[in-house]
Formats: structure tokens, sequence, C-alpha cells
């Protein structure tokens, strides 16, 4: 095991977080701690928060996910010690309250193979403690990982386990595919699916869809979407809040009633609601 520190940094309100409310992540000490090298098939950052919030204080946060999987380690006044989250396909809420620690691995899309005998629909829109009789190669991962006393060692830890869950079952050309569709997903916020996208990537668009649904769930289509949606919170929650016509243009929307409709099926507020409520976080 490196005996070097891991690379760590905060997690900004300038960045795809998923948090709906990124002014939350300073008050939740949130931090991206960078896996090991050889490890980029499987995870794609490892990421830390704390909290204690005073008597009766409760935050009901929205998170608005980038499509993956999640796997925490958790500790205090939280549901459960172990847990994966799957893909959601709608923004979702957690309640903070009392003091706790959340140590967490968000796979990429190729990662869930490796590491357990889930499927993603078993996990979609869910999130689940983790038994050995829900799965028992995840649950033996994550309990060691649990074992260890700070995020550091967590991480080092992590980094070995995924090195052998590597080994014993390597990443499937499917999932290289979906991971590949991912970076080119997320590189840029304007929707680039279909017959361009599978060209890019050297192959159909069946063997994408397939790829894509096989690790995650859902289609190019989907995760597109999701992708631009997160970027509109992260542009919306800048100080001061650009105009929202010209959010809609610089995302690719047909216009601003666009950007209004699909914001609020995915967040369950309108862009102006949502301006609102950070107006009154801040």
């Amino acid at each position: 095991m490196d005996p070097r520190p891991p690379r760590t940094r905060p997690i900004t309100a300038t960045e795809r977080s998923g948090v709906v409310a990124p002014g939350n992540l300073e008050r939740y000490a949130a931090r991206w701690i960078t896996p090991a090298p050889g490890l980029e098939a499987v995870v794609d950052q490892y990421w830390s928060v704390r909290w204690a919030l005073p008597a009766g204080e409760r935050i009901s946060q929205r998170i608005l996910t980038l499509p993956a999987i999640t796997l925490s380690i958790e500790a205090g006044d939280v549901p459960a010690r172990l847990v994966v989250t799957g893909v959601h396909r709608g923004a979702w809420r957690r309640d903070i309250q009392g003091a706790g620690h959340v140590f967490a691995l968000r796979l990429r899309p190729a990662g869930l193979a490796v590491v357990s005998d889930l499927a993603p629909g078993d996990v979609a829109d869910a999130t689940l403690p983790v038994s050995r009789e829900l799965d028992a190669r995840l649950h033996d991962l994550l309990d060691a990982v649990a074992e260890q006393p700070d995020d550091a060692s967590r991480a080092r830890v992590a980094d070995t386990r995924l090195a052998a869950l590597l080994r014993s079952r390597p990443v499937r050309r499917g999932g290289l595919l979906a991971n590949a569709a991912i970076d080119e997903l997320t590189a840029s916020v304007h929707p680039r699916t279909g017959p361009a996208l599978a060209a890019r990537l050297g192959c159909s668009e069946r063997t994408l869809q397939r790829a894509l649904h096989d690790t995650l769930g859902e289609g190019p289509k989907w995760v597109a979407r999701w992708v631009r949606l997160q970027e509109a919170t992260r542009l919306l929650s800048r100080q001061p809040a650009p105009p929202l016509a010209e959010v809609a243009h610089a995302l690719g929307y047909a216009d601003q009633a666009h950007l209004t409709n699909d914001f609020r099926d995915a967040v369950d507020l309108t862009p102006g609601a949502y301006l609102t409520s950070l107006r009154r976080l801040g």
C-alpha cells in the first residue's frame, strides 16, 4: 500500500457536484480525494463530507447526481453504515441532521460489474444498505474500507482492494465503451448523441445504447440531458446568476421555456423558484 497521503481538494460551488444547493458544500467540508493511478476504468473519484448541525436543525438536501453509481461508508446520524446509491432519474433528497461523516467511491460506468454482482436496475432510483446477503463481493470491499480510521487510510485501502478486484474481474469491453461515452458527454453540455457520437466512439448506435444501458441503466440521450441539467444548476448558482435566457442559449436549449420545463421536470422547481431558494440559503 502506498504510504503517501492521497491528494485531496475542496469540492467547490463552481463545479458539477450534484448538490443542488452548492453553498452547503463548504458547510459539509466536502472534499474530492484522488484514487491511485491505474484505477481510472473503475472509479472516478473518492469524496468525503462531514457535518455537525445544531440540535433541531435539519437540511433537506436536493441532489442531482452525475449518471454514476456511488458506494459509501457512513457514520453518525445516517441511515446505514454501508450504502450503494444507484442512478436516479430525478433529483432526490437526503435529510441531513445531527453529526455525521461519509466517505464515498463514485464509480465509473464499468465499475459496478468489477466490484459487485448487482445490475444497474437492482439499485436504480434507490439508496440501499449493503449486506452480505445483498452482495458479498461489494460488502467485503466496503467493510474493509470502513475499518480504517480516517479518509487517507480509507482511500489507500480502497485503492488496494479495487486493484485486486480489477485483477480478478477485468473490465469488459462494453464497460470501456460506456466509460468513453460518459467522457464524451460530460466534456460538453450540448447534446451530441445519435450517429455522430457512435461514430466518434467507433461503434454502432445500438452497441453504444446497449453499453450504457448495461452499465448505468440509461441511454446516451438521457445521460446527455442529465449532464446538461447539472450544468444548468451550476450556472444558475453563480453570484450573480446570469439571465435565464442566457443560460438556455449557452446550454443549447431551443428557448427559455424549454429550459424551464426540463429543469422543473428534473428538480421539481422552476429555475425562478430555485434561485429564490438559493437566496434564502444565502
